[in-house]
């Protein structure tokens, strides 16, 4: 999988391809109305970063950094204000960075995952006086606060949702309901509000494509959600 992407007034060109596949892109200078423009590695659109080989490392490690930047601002308050505006301060300005664009880093690597987590766990150490040896798992619980895993699952239902009920960007449909495809109204399936999962060619990229994703994750909800008649 190859794809190219040009933009004349940013003056970048960025080749897209599997990790195994890099090697395989060209390095040299392109021709763009005349001038010679060299590939880039990754490339920013709207504050997200995309990594050549789609694996979202640059945006991750970016995203922790700024995110533990304002944290260490943060730590020189703690003990100066309650522990509600403490939480308050670390969702506006922690959690804001760490949700952000957080839909196209599903199925990343676990590795990078636990990046972002552990800024989630950060703060909460903090309010409940933690060490890093002891267990995050009930502070978490107490905070209301979903796992990264947990975060990006639940803003890519959100979205699957409002594609489905006609209140988000046609750009993201149409999805396919089981019960709407003819030569499948007889299955099981058919009776629920699954959706059609696309086929992919690459598991390790194509199933990150959105419509495979949120078909995925709605799949995998409990029926009286999927049924529910507001968001």
């Amino acid at each position: 999988m190859q794809r190219t992407y040009a933009c004349l007034c940013e003056i970048f060109i960025l080749w897209c391809a599997t990790g195994r596949s890099q090697h395989q892109l060209p390095t040299s200078a392109v021709l763009i109305a005349g001038v010679p423009i060299s590939p880039a590695l990754f490339v920013r659109d709207l504050g997200i970063y995309i990594n050549a080989d789609l694996s979202m490392r640059t945006h991750v490690q970016r995203t922790v950094s700024r995110c533990f930047a304002a944290l260490r601002q943060l730590r020189q308050i703690c003990q100066c204000v309650p522990a509600t505006t403490f939480q308050m301060l670390v969702v506006a300005l922690v959690h804001s960075r760490l949700d952000y664009g957080n839909s196209v880093l599903v199925g990343i690597p676990a590795y990078l995952l636990r990046q972002l987590q552990s800024v989630l766990n950060a703060p909460a150490r903090l309010i409940f006086h933690l060490k890093r040896s002891d267990y995050i798992t009930d502070a978490l619980v107490s905070l209301h606060w979903l796992r990264v895993p947990e975060r990006i699952q639940y803003k890519i239902a959100v979205l699957d949702y409002r594609v489905l009920h006609g209140s988000a960007p046609r750009y993201l449909g149409p999805l396919t309901r089981v019960a709407d495809v003819p030569g499948r109204r007889t299955l099981r399936s058919a009776a629920t509000n699954h959706l059609i999962v696309p086929s992919v060619k690459l598991s390790t990229v194509g199933s990150r494509a959105f419509p495979a994703a949120v078909s995925s994750i709605w799949n995998s909800l409990p029926e009286y959600i999927v049924t529910a008649s507001t968001l």
